[in-house]
């Protein structure tokens, strides 16, 4: 069975692909609340981010997707729909 599960290091590597923000994975995973903003990262960086994950997993996510704050939210809501979409 295959997992498909979105993590901090694949997340830190769309950042930088679809918004042209470099972070540190190991930043992210240790520090998942700090917000998107802070880090460079607006709505329209995580739409970017939202279409390279549906591209991937040929799935769609929650209209609210780029919404969220934070990594941990970001990747909660988004591991949660690909898990129920399975």
């Amino acid at each position: 069975m295959i997992t498909t599960e979105v993590t901090y290091e694949e997340l830190a590597g769309l950042m930088k692909k679809a918004a042209g923000i470099t972070v540190d994975p190991q930043e992210l995973a240790q520090d998942p609340d700090a917000p998107f903003d802070a880090r460079g990262i607006d709505s329209l960086g995580l739409l970017g981010i939202v279409g390279e994950i549906e591209n991937r997993y040929g799935r769609s996510l929650p209209p609210d997707s780029e919404r969220c704050k934070t990594p941990r939210a970001f990747l909660d809501l988004v591991n949660n729909a690909l898990k129920a979409g399975a």
